[in-house]
């Protein structure tokens, strides 16, 4: 492994694919701290930026990223109390009382330094445990595929919105839209209209794009202006002494565990583990009357974890081709662009590749302490830039990267279709993830599930004998059926308490 990471560092200490990690570093930082603009959009912005680059280059561009974006929010969590990104909600709920007692220094030197921990921690637990899980799954074949597709299905669309239904139902369009264009298995268009330019089926890019930046700035103008007013603060060190740390060793132990397993199961990811781990922290506290007053106990917990579920949905994503959240669904998505395929084979034909994506990591969570602690003051500069300025050039670069990709105006309707779509959606309260997870996810469970019936001569009871398959399809059930109901629950216990502690 140590030879493999030598390897990985020397493709990516060079001038080219340093500067893109640095890039997405700060974008990623940028796009998390003001609340509106999340890592999500920057990627898909990014990604026609990319299709000219190498696939190491274009992909440790993303992982800049997704790295700087979890823990870019923190920082208007802890200063304006209203959280950068979905995965810091929990970081304001001591971060910001302690903005207002005049300790904002110390609550945002706490945020970096174990939003770095985290994700330190996870990323060794990836590389701990990638390889031995992707050569067990290099030996699956049709049957486990579709099951693990359809597991993967039914964990995004359970727990990805509040409505099981409407989670579901998101999933199930963005299947049927991959179905548009001609079958993978026997060439026969469907679902056309005879529109010639749908014989390619809808591009993964341009949805990328509408989904995710132009429904944002849709949704943006049916917002009132919220004034934005910055708690004052000055940071000096990371503001928490040698006691400190020693008496929070538990709880970051605790929670970086919680955020890594949860990041590991697909379609849950960083809100999840944020709030859960907050949750965790104050039922295992002796002192649990004293969380939403400000203490470092409630910015530790989920600062640790939501990026600790960073590495965790990497494991997924990378040996068994599954997004493990809404984030890693676009960096599926970025793969295949640029024509790789996530999954067990991934993991032994281009094991260079895979350590180059590890080697990245490492270097940007470094470099997201780095720019967070030294740069705090510009990135609180920008959270006063007008946001109607912001979101106009979100939309001129959303309709450019989807013109460029292919030089085909179709596609810049399509981004504003998937943006008018996604806009709707929200409205209707129905989760975006699972749409983009299902437009991806459909055609790897379809052709699957064809050779599958080919194979067993349209029998289904192998479905049932193989063990692997049989326990992702066991997985399937209980993910629709048991675990919403665990999440629903583990919310309403955190946000009631806490918001009446935040009241007084």
């Amino acid at each position: 492994m140590f030879e493999m990471f030598i390897i990985g560092f020397s493709q990516i200490l060079n001038p080219l694919s340093f500067s893109m990690i640095v890039l997405g570093v700060l974008l990623g930082i940028i796009f998390g701290v003001i609340p509106g603009l999340t890592g999500s959009m920057a990627v898909a912005l990014c990604l026609p930026l990319t299709y000219k680059l190498g696939a190491i280059p274009a992909i440790v561009l993303i992982m800049g990223i997704y790295i700087g974006g979890c823990s870019g929010g923190l920082i208007s969590a802890i200063l304006l109390n209203i959280p950068g990104t979905p995965s810091n909600i929990a970081t304001s709920y001591d971060g910001h009382p302690m903005a207002n007692r005049g300790e904002a220094g110390k609550a945002l030197g706490v945020g970096i330094f174990y939003s770095f921990l985290g994700g330190l921690f996870s990323f060794i637990i990836l590389f701990l445990i990638a390889e031995p899980i992707a050569r067990v799954a290099v030996k699956f074949g049709p049957i486990e595929y579709f099951s693990i597709g359809l597991f993967s299905l039914t964990m995004i669309g359970g727990l990805s919105g509040k409505s099981v239904p409407k989670g579901l139902a998101a999933g199930l369009i963005g299947v049927a839209l991959s179905f548009i264009g001609m079958s993978e298995v026997d060439g026969t268009p469907r679902m056309t209209m005879g529109i010639v330019q749908l014989n390619a089926g809808l591009q993964l890019l341009p949805a990328l794009i509408g989904l995710y930046a132009v429904s944002e700035l849709i949704k943006s103008k049916q917002t009132k202006k919220i004034e934005m007013r910055t708690a004052d603060y000055k940071i000096r060190g990371f503001g928490f002494t040698w006691s400190e740390f020693k008496q929070q060793f538990g709880n970051f132990l605790r929670s970086a565990t919680l955020g890594t397993f949860i990041g590991i199961l697909p379609g849950i990811g960083g809100i999840t583990s944020n709030i859960l781990a907050y949750s965790v922290a104050k039922s295992s506290s002796k002192h649990p009357e004293r969380f939403g007053t400000g203490i470092i106990d409630g910015i530790v917990a989920p600062e640790t974890s939501n990026n600790a579920a960073v590495g965790g949905a990497l494991v997924p994503l990378l040996t068994l081709g599954i997004p493990g959240d809404g984030f890693t669904a676009i960096v599926l998505g970025a793969l295949m662009v640029h024509g790789l395929t996530p999954g067990p084979l991934l993991m032994t034909n281009s094991k260079d590749f895979v350590y180059a994506i590890f080697a990245s990591l490492v270097i940007a969570n470094f470099l997201t302490v780095f720019f967070e602690y030294f740069g705090i003051k510009l990135f609180v500069r920008i959270l006063r830039v007008p946001k109607h300025i912001l979101l106009s050039v979100v939309l001129v670069l959303s309709v450019v990267g989807a013109i460029g990709l292919r030089n085909q105006v179709f596609d810049a309707w399509t981004v504003l279709i998937f943006g008018v779509v996604g806009y709707l959606m929200s409205l209707l309260d129905f989760p975006l993830t699972p749409i983009i997870l299902g437009f991806i996810l459909g055609p790897i469970v379809e052709t699957n599930l064809r050779r599958a019936l080919m194979l067993t001569h349209g029998s289904v009871l192998p479905f049932f004998t193989k063990p692997f398959s049989l326990v992702f399809l066991i997985l399937a059930v209980i993910s629709v059926v048991l675990a919403p109901r665990l999440i629903a629950k583990s919310n309403q216990k955190i946000v009631a308490p806490t918001t009446a502690s935040s009241e007084k």
